[in-house]
């Protein structure tokens, strides 16, 4: 069977779909999370489906229907970018439209999709817009929606502006559109909020070059993409390891303790002379050291405070990942490695912004450690690092990045020039299993090639609902093949 997308999957027709109600919503300004995704490829995410039990023409014009009410709730998607006079970019919600797409693989199977190992090229096809920068918004459609017909199932594929969404804006429009199309009487979602009063809407300006920015990685370097899932009991098993990893160094610190207290009194010239000295030491120690938290008692004999910091079980299956992937790379010890997560904003600013504000709220924070630290540290080191940065990220350091930003205005720099770089986007809290158009939850979620290089992470909440996780991993071949024979990963995955 041929390999490419375009000898699998063919173009059947491409209309514009327009807002059933005319926007009365203004311009929107972007904001300093929005303008530096204007050299980022437009994000690309899709459910596989079963067939659905009408005819193919009947379901076109079910999904034509159901987005046409959802741009109604959504302006934006069918608007376009403008800038102005001065430089600054907006979103004109002007009812421009977005496209529909309708193409056929009727030689695939859903098994095709997902049986292999790694994620096949022809997922690649299932999207619109592909490789699509986003800066384009200014020339074509925000939104871009692609069905495509399997053998025996049908691929939904949504690919959206990047400077005008970041994921939860993304899931909540999917999650609309799946809800109108299923015919309810009343839409469920969250209304978004438009509002763009913020901190993070700035006068200063983000100069472009004539045409647009470019991506700023190589979208030829060979790739290897594979989703390792993570079940709910492996994924509870990691998070106890690495909690249980901190308490037992708190014991083994303890105990070094103890051998630094005796070995300095063997020094001493008055050791032997005087027990009650030697004594009270030894039961401070032991007070303050070896006693567990349960054990040692606040003035009042009140239980002590636990000042051990909780891993996450995502802090716990980053860490891992982050130990296993620098592994993989056979990098010096001395190497700095670098890794970031997409954070989400919107509760930490104080005021907090609404919690579907929509647009992109999200700042990339980045945790550094020499590979060195990262392979000879245990799992709950690398996860306190990671720990540290996020609850450090609070609305000070909200407004400091931004600060930042507004001083040296720049596009994101995606991408993993130094080769000891890990980005993690998504997140497993995204509800990508609740767009049930009317026959049912999609059967998997997959992406398309957008923004993707050597250390792009994304994670995927599991199909089940019950705390698994599914990790989309994209590495270089070599470091893929590493990694899949890593014994301290590979016996956390599920398949």
């Amino acid at each position: 069977m041929p390999s490419s997308p375009s000898d699998l999957i063919q173009l059947v027709s491409t209309c514009t779909v327009f807002p059933d109600q005319k926007s009365t919503l203004g311009d929107l300004k972007l904001s300093v999370s929005d303008l530096p995704m204007l050299s980022c490829h437009y994000i690309q995410k899709g459910g596989l489906f079963t067939r659905p039990p009408l005819p193919i023409d009947s379901l076109l014009v079910l999904l034509k229907r159901g987005l046409s009410r959802a741009l109604s709730r959504f302006p934006p998607l069918a608007g376009r970018l403008t800038t102005d006079p001065e430089g600054h970019v907006f979103l004109t919600c002007n009812d421009a439209g977005a496209d529909f797409v309708h193409a056929n693989a009727g030689r695939l199977f859903s098994r095709d999709v997902l049986g292999p190992a790694h994620v096949p090229d022809c997922v690649k096809g299932f999207f619109a817009l592909d490789r699509t920068v986003s800066y384009s918004g200014h020339f074509g459609p925000i939104l871009a929606v692609q069905v495509t017909e399997l053998a025996d199932g049908v691929f939904i594929g949504c690919a959206v502006n990047h400077a005008v969404t970041d994921g939860t804006s993304f899931w909540n429009f999917f999650n609309t559109f799946a809800e109108v199309c299923r015919g309810v009487k009343r839409i469920t979602r969250p209304r978004p909020d438009f509002s763009r009063d913020s901190a993070l809407i700035s006068p200063a300006m983000l100069k472009l070059p004539e045409g647009g920015p470019k991506v700023t990685f190589s979208g030829d370097a060979p790739l290897r993409e594979r989703i390792f899932s993570f079940s709910r009991e492996a994924v509870l098993r990691l998070k106890d390891r690495a909690n249980k990893n901190g308490q037992e160094n708190d014991v083994v610190r303890s105990q070094l303790s103890a051998v630094e207290i005796l070995g300095k009194l063997s020094n001493d010239t008055v050791y032997g002379q005087n027990d009650d000295k030697v004594a009270s030491i030894l039961e401070n120690w032991l007070k303050t050291s070896v006693l567990k938290p349960s054990q040692q008692t606040r003035q009042g004999g009140q239980p002590a405070a636990k000042t051990t910091v909780e891993i996450s079980s995502f802090q716990s299956l980053s860490a891992l990942l982050w130990r296993a992937v620098t592994r993989a790379r056979k990098l010096p010890s001395s190497k700095k490695t670098t890794f970031r997560m997409a954070v989400n904003c919107r509760h930490r600013l104080e005021p907090k912004l609404d919690p579907y504000y929509f647009g992109n709220a999200i700042q990339s924070v980045p945790t550094y450690a020499s590979a060195g630290d990262v392979l000879s540290r245990d799992l709950r080191w690398c996860a306190e690092q990671l720990n540290s940065s996020v609850r450090a990220h609070d609305s000070e350091m909200v407004r400091r990045f931004v600060e930042d930003w507004e001083s040296e205005p720049r596009c994101f720099p995606l991408g993993n020039p130094d080769g000891a770089s890990i980005t993690m986007g998504s997140s497993p809290r995204f509800p990508m299993y609740d767009n049930d158009f009317g026959w049912g939850r999609p059967l998997a979620v997959r992406s398309g090639r957008a923004n993707k290089f050597d250390g792009k992470i994304s994670a995927f909440p599991g199909r089940d609902g019950t705390g698994t996780v599914d990790l989309e991993v994209v590495l270089s071949p070599e470091t893929m093949a590493a990694l899949e024979s890593d014994s301290e990963f590979m016996q956390y995955v599920s398949s």
